[in-house]
């Protein structure tokens, strides 16, 4: 009998070492060894690297950094970090024993009346306490599986901070390169405006010296007025730009519209960008280290789910001592109790199997995701890649087609004031010049927006200042 006593805290103990259910491991998936327009060279840590200051515009820096700061998404993302941490703390508690106190004080006395008149009781003062504990042995590791599947959580609310961080830099920075675009926009539209102006001038005075017709008057003011009907939805789409900067850092939109109304060059990036290879992005992707470690969770969980299939074993105890005192006499006595009790599961109609079978799919599907995220993000930098190299050859095509439309329209209208050509071959000259200066502006605006798409593909800039809040993994 002395044997037993003695092993049995011994078994326990081994027992306490008894984990259930599957070990999360990084989870893989087969990758290219490079991207097909990249090169097969690794990237850096790409996400301190500010790659918005290669636009050279330190209104756009400052705009970054404040909302860095102040942008909502970013602040909610930040309350889900202490949410998480909060949960953790919680399912690390669990492990420990409970330890509660209660107290008690009553006075009671009995007024009699009648035949029982000489009953009367004294007053009597009664004070318990009780002091309990508990302790649930965690014999198949059911809160050890708990405190994982919180813990993985937490990491992953860190990462969708990050997410929310890099999903920041992506809007701010391509909403402010469509807010200089329209402003290109409208400036060239008054430019054109002027020019189509000084010609209607002119052949107004051609009429009057016999040298035009009526028509040629009418079509130079056609082209003036579908000019003026042009800017006000530039300024619109403008003021929306400007719009969706204010909402993005949580100010209002009248102090930042009377700074931008200033203007400024359209945002131009000259530098190159280094890729690096697929299998950098599980590194640097925040949105891919989240659904890893939404896999991480998922798996605690059926370890969680296996253990309740198991014995369990809980000691608990109580210490209560009880004062009572009258008028006559006073006394105290106390109380106490200790031992285990054991819950054994039998019979549940399948209940606990069933879930069992949904915490493996949820793994299962947890895992489906964290691949589809990769392979998402290798499709994003494949996309922005081509992007950029494309629209870089377009910037290139169009900035000579614009030149030589100038000049071509310089010709017309020295000719036309010579009388040795038409008033359609100038209004044509400018129409073209229109064009191709509206279609340089749009490809400068998409080469800008490549480049942020392709940053943003590869996870690069969202720790820039430091402020990288995700835990590695346990």
């Amino acid at each position: 009998m002395l044997k037993i006593r003695a092993a049995a805290p011994l078994a326990m103990l081994l027992l306490s070492g008894c984990v259930v259910g599957p070990e999360h491991e990084a989870p893989k998936t087969a990758l290219p060894a490079k991207f097909s327009e990249g090169s097969a060279r690794a990237a850096a840590d790409v996400t301190l690297a500010p790659w918005w200051t290669a636009f050279n515009d330190r209104r756009l820096n400052g705009l970054v950094e404040t909302g860095l700061a102040q942008n909502l998404d970013v602040l909610q993302a930040i309350e889900r970090i202490t949410s998480a941490e909060a949960n953790f703390e919680a399912a690390d508690s669990s492990a420990f024993p409970r330890l509660t106190v209660s107290a008690e004080h009553q006075v009671s006395k009995t007024n009699a009346s009648g035949a029982l008149v000489n009953r009367e009781s004294d007053t009597t003062n009664t004070s318990t306490g009780t002091l309990g504990v508990s302790w649930l042995i965690d014999l198949f590791g059911q809160y050890r599986r708990a405190k994982e599947s919180a813990k993985a959580t937490l990491d992953a609310a860190y990462a969708q901070s990050d997410v929310a961080r890099l999903t920041f830099l992506s809007s701010v920075v391509t909403a402010y390169v469509d807010a200089r675009y329209y402003q290109e926009r409208i400036a060239i539209a008054r430019k054109n405006l002027a020019s189509r102006r000084e010609t209607l001038e002119l052949t107004r005075l051609q009429l009057e010296a016999g040298a035009a017709s009526r028509l040629d008057v009418v079509q130079s003011e056609g082209l003036v007025n579908s000019t003026l009907a042009e800017i006000p939805g530039l300024e619109i789409s403008f003021r929306q730009s400007v719009h969706r900067i204010s909402l993005l850092l949580g100010l209002p939109a009248t102090e930042l519209l009377a700074d931008l109304q200033k203007g400024a060059a359209q945002p131009y990036a000259r530098r190159g960008v280094n890729a690096g290879v697929p299998a950098d992005l599980i590194r640097n992707r925040p949105d891919i280290r989240a659904a890893e470690r939404n896999l991480a969770a998922a798996t605690a969980e059926i370890g969680v789910a296996e253990a309740a299939l198991y014995p369990s074993i809980t000691l608990s105890g109580s210490i209560s001592p009880t004062l009572v005192a009258t008028s006559a006499a006073s006394g105290s006595a106390t109380s106490w109790g200790f031992g285990p009790s054991l819950n054994l599961p039998i019979f549940d109609a399948g209940a606990r199997v069933a879930n069992i079978k949904a915490r493996e799919a949820a793994a299962r599907e947890a895992y489906l995701a964290w691949k589809e995220t990769v392979l998402s993000a290798v499709s994003e930098v494949e996309n922005a890649l081509v992007a950029v190299s494309r629209t870089r050859q377009t910037v290139s095509a169009l900035t000579a087609t614009v030149r030589s439309y100038e000049e071509a329209l310089a010709l017309a209208t020295a000719s036309y004031r010579d009388g040795a050509s038409s008033l359609l071959d100038v209004l044509d000259a400018q129409r073209n010049v229109a064009s191709a200066q509206a279609n340089l502006a749009q490809a400068v605006q998409q080469l800008a927006i490549g480049y942020v798409s392709l940053n943003v593909a590869i996870g690069g800039g969202y720790a820039w200042d430091g402020a990288k809040t995700v835990v590695a993994s346990n």
